[in-house]
């Protein structure tokens, strides 16, 4: 059943409409400056296609959330949860099919693209079983894909910038049809935005982008002056949901308001001038004045008068040494009593770390380290992501001091950063004579919650001649590690127990 949705009337009159089905393989881009209608026109998406088909929002400014009311969104507010909370979230709203925007209006710039770009990882990881179709639309997309490093920090931009180029590059697939709109297509990364192939493009001024769209649009670079003439609501449409040749079309009316602010004029409050003055420096009867966020600065013979009532009078010269003496803190007999093995341990008791990033974790372990008195700078970030692994792979202190393990470390070092848990974990099972480790096993030392990716990594393990895995007649498994000669007992790799060996 093919299902048109009316985005508005092209200059004839004619209503433009949007194959909905056709989209869904085919993955949008809106591209507008500030005041185009890029909002309007997305909100108008939306209500039209609410009825059809499940939808995902990433709202970075709050301005979706009325959708909620009358079409039945649930709102997810990202400052109430954490990342691992957001990647959960996701999962259930594809498994029980729920529309929702994810709200990020009251996070920092870069707390908004680790959210989001956790909240598109648990769309993008669930399981096969549950790849319905799904609208994602991504209002801003050049915050969370942007062209170029900016303010926020390398980690973040990664994070992000791979959730986003996921949705648009393998998302279909998944049943998930990436929606993406952006003020500036020159602030948006290439490898996303070529990957869609119905475009709107709206009003812009500036060259560069002009240039792009007309690129996109497969248009001569002399026929771009003509975005600058578009009205606002008024976008030039291609693509094979919306016209096989460039359509000049005005988006139609919406059911819901947005929350942005009114750009229509209004006349100033008629109060006369005594009255302005007193609005502005006396404080309502129902006012609550905030404190200020400084203190008002101090002058130099202020600071120092007040230094100076301050300080204590000078003991008797008798009592100087024996004051220090006492004030001095004892000196401990012996040296911290935790190992940075232990220190790392503490740190991976966390049942979500697992999932969190090496530097993130890393950064925990620093921390913790100076509360224990250990030096945690002396294991460099190299060094710290292959001892995480080994603690990641359950292997005792006993086992890490022998020589066959030395030769393990030796070849997980030449491998991938991203194999190396997977590789221990299956080396530790293997050495110690223990069952195979379940899909889900691997999938958490590899810090995700999917074991569907646990096969798809040991299958390029084994492509690799890694490990040699095999099957018996029970539906057991068993991986030998040809590199070291060891070899897992049968497991069952279905088994969902998770927990990792200490």
């Amino acid at each position: 059943m093919t299902v048109a949705i009316e985005m508005g009337t092209t200059q004839a009159g004619i209503a433009a409409t949007l194959d909905l089905e056709e989209l869904l393989a085919t993955r949008l881009l809106v591209q507008g400056n500030s005041g185009s209608g890029k909002s309007h026109l997305l909100r108008r998406l939306v209500e039209q296609s609410a009825q059809w088909v499940q939808q995902a929002l990433i709202d970075p400014e709050g301005d979706f959330v009325t959708l909620a009311e009358q079409f039945g969104h649930v709102v997810v507010d990202a400052a109430a949860h954490t990342e691992a909370a957001l990647q959960q979230i996701a999962a259930r709203v594809r498994m029980h099919r729920v529309s929702v925007v994810l709200n990020l209006e009251n996070l920092e710039t870069e707390r908004q693209m680790r959210h989001a770009a956790a909240f598109l990882g648990g769309l993008f990881d669930v399981d096969r079983d549950y790849w319905f179709p799904m609208l994602v639309v991504v209002d801003e997309a050049q915050l969370f894909a942007p062209a170029a490093a900016g303010e926020v920090s390398d980690e973040a931009r990664k994070a992000s910038l791979g959730a986003m180029t996921n949705l648009m590059c393998r998302g279909r697939k998944r049943g998930l049809a990436g929606i993406i709109a952006t003020q500036r297509l020159a602030k948006l990364a290439k490898n996303v935005a070529a990957e869609a192939s119905n475009f709107l493009m709206g009003r812009t001024f500036l060259d560069i982008d002009m240039s792009r769209a007309a690129d996109l649009l497969g248009m001569e670079r002399r026929q771009a002056e003509m975005f600058r003439d578009l009205n606002r609501g008024q976008f030039i449409a291609l693509g094979p949901a919306l016209s096989r040749r460039p359509l000049s079309i005005r988006i139609g009316d919406v059911a819901t308001d947005g929350r942005t602010g009114n750009a229509r004029l209004l006349p100033l409050p008629e109060k006369p001038p005594e009255d302005a003055h007193d609005l502005i420096f006396k404080a309502g009867e129902n006012e609550v004045l905030r404190p200020a966020s400084r203190p008002a600065p101090m002058d130099t013979a202020q600071l120092l008068a007040q230094l100076a009532a301050t300080r204590p009078p000078p003991p008797p010269p008798g009592e100087t040494l024996a004051r220090e003496v006492a004030a001095a803190p004892p000196r401990p007999a012996e040296g911290p009593k935790a190992s940075i093995d232990d220190v790392l341990r503490e740190v991976l008791a966390d049942p979500e770390a697992v999932y969190r990033s090496p530097a993130q974790v890393y950064q925990d372990f620093l921390v913790r380290c100076r509360q224990h008195g250990i030096h945690g700078r002396s294991l460099d970030m190299s060094a710290f992501r292959r001892k995480m692994a080994s603690v990641r792979a359950g292997v005792d202190a006993e086992t890490a001091d022998t020589p066959e393990w030395d030769q393990a470390l030796t070849v997980a070092a030449a491998l991938s950063e991203d194999i190396q848990p997977v590789f221990l974990l299956l080396a530790r099972a293997a050495h110690d004579q223990a069952a195979c480790p379940s899909n889900a096993q691997i999938a958490r030392a590899r810090g995700s919650r999917s074991p569907r990716r646990a096969l798809g990594l040991l299958e390029h393990m084994e492509g690799q001649g890694l490990i040699v895995s095999d099957i018996d007649a029970y539906g057991n498994r068993t991986i030998a590690v040809p590199a070291l000669g060891w070899q897992t007992q049968p497991g069952n790799p279905d088994s969902e127990d998770v927990d990792e060996v200490a």
